[in-house]
């Protein structure tokens, strides 16, 4: 359904006679409002890192650096429900039907250092149920990547060597199937599960080929792998097609493109390779930077380390003469790294979060003795003080694609 900036309808009012909402890219987006994290007084250089809209397109759900979500309609002033976790969060991912209006859907699964994986009611932060994964040494491994299947009956948690698979009924200390995916130290990043029959999981090992495609009811035996020759970067992300599932999309560490392959076909030969920043090789940093792709399958949107978001028209131009794509449109967002942009179900809406670990200069070391080790023997004991970061840009902002024409 699309939307105009002057609607005033909910996003979540409009989930029956769903149809994807239209992206205007002929020119830049309006920017309908610029929100920031809830402030921290303990931690003042907190930003968003990544935020996933809920799948009513409601609510957005921040992962911040302060080991917190928060939990926010960005269209309106209210201040976010903030939920604090106990160590940093390593991933998490939305109830595939998590509506706003029906609260026994509203919850997200939580990854968190050394914990079970939590199913958290979004509403108020309470704990649901936990899963847990537990090493030969009894000690909780929480997953590099979370992901429910496509009908919200299984949990797939992606960590070193293996994938545990939860029945969502079957919480508590019962420990899930492990599919053993590979005798090599490999960790498992970028799990995503969007058919009924097969799912992709990525290594973060920078070796060639190092996507793998499972299926449901074949456990750990693998259906293909898919990668090329020239491609040794650990994944990043991976994401299927919406409207074409056949179509896998994954970016890679330090890497400035984004590759699909068609599952249907030669899966060592990328179909389409993405220019999603202008930077060199050495100039790509290592911050984790999160795709999107909106609802239609159409638009795939990326932003970069200098804050720019870009957007690749996935229908059309798929032969070129260039191998690589370039994209349809480009504009700045932000003033610093843009962690993650997301589209909505329902409003031709885009947000993008920015912030990063910006520092104003090297440690400062101080010493609690003049004595000299070397002349008189004496030890001395020296105190290192990490400098706080400090993001160029910590908003969360949100922009308008609605056609100003009043097109469909």
């Amino acid at each position: 359904m699309s939307g105009h900036a002057d609607d005033q309808s909910k996003p979540g009012d409009a989930i029956a006679g769903w149809t994807p909402p239209h992206y205007d890219v002929d020119q830049p987006p309006t920017l309908l409002k610029i929100r920031g994290t809830l402030k921290d007084a303990n931690f003042s250089g907190n930003f968003a890192r990544s935020a996933k809209w809920s799948p009513d397109g409601s609510v957005a759900l921040l992962h911040c650096e302060d080991k917190s979500f928060q939990i926010l309609n960005p269209t309106d002033e209210a201040e976010p429900r903030c939920l604090y976790q106990p160590a940093p969060i390593v991933d998490y991912a939305w109830y595939p039907s998590a509506a706003v209006n029906n609260p026994a859907t509203f919850c997200f699964l939580a990854s968190v250092r050394e914990c079970p994986i939590k199913l958290l009611d979004a509403s108020d932060g309470r704990l649901r149920a936990s899963y847990s994964i537990v090493d030969h040494r009894e000690r909780q491994i929480a997953p590099h990547c979370l992901s429910f299947n496509a009908n919200a009956t299984k949990i797939y948690g992606g960590f070193e060597d293996a994938i545990e698979v939860f029945d969502v009924h079957r919480t508590g200390n019962d420990q899930g199937t492990r599919l053993h995916t590979t005798p090599s130290k490999k960790a498992k990043d970028g799990l995503k599960d969007q058919s009924t029959e097969y799912f992709a999981a990525g290594t973060l090992t920078p070796s060639a080929f190092n996507i793998a495609l499972f299926s449901e009811f074949t456990g750990e035996k693998t259906l293909m792998w898919v990668g090329c020759d020239e491609l040794r970067n650990s994944v990043s992300q991976l994401n299927f097609n919406p409207s074409n599932p056949s179509i896998l999309y994954a970016s890679f560490r330090r890497n400035s493109k984004i590759y699909s392959w068609d599952l249907r076909g030669d899966t060592s030969t990328p179909l389409r390779v993405f220019q999603a920043s202008d930077f060199g090789p050495g100039e790509v940093s290592n911050q984790k930077l999160m795709f999107d792709i909106d609802h239609a399958g159409r638009w795939l949107g990326i932003g970069d380390h200098r804050g720019d978001v870009r957007l690749f028209d996935l229908w059309n131009a798929s032969c070129t003469d260039s191998p690589v794509s370039l994209p349809t449109l480009k504009y700045t967002a932000h003033n610093d790294a843009v962690g993650s942009i997301g589209f909505n179900a329902i409003k031709p809406w885009l947000l993008s979060v920015a912030g990063s670990r910006n520092f104003d200069g090297d440690e400062t070391e101080s010493d609690d003795s003049g004595d000299d080790t070397d002349d008189e023997g004496k030890e001395v004991v020296t105190f290192k003080r990490r400098l706080k970061s400090n993001p160029v840009d910590a908003s969360m902002r949100l922009w308008d694609f609605a056609s100003l024409e009043g097109g469909p």
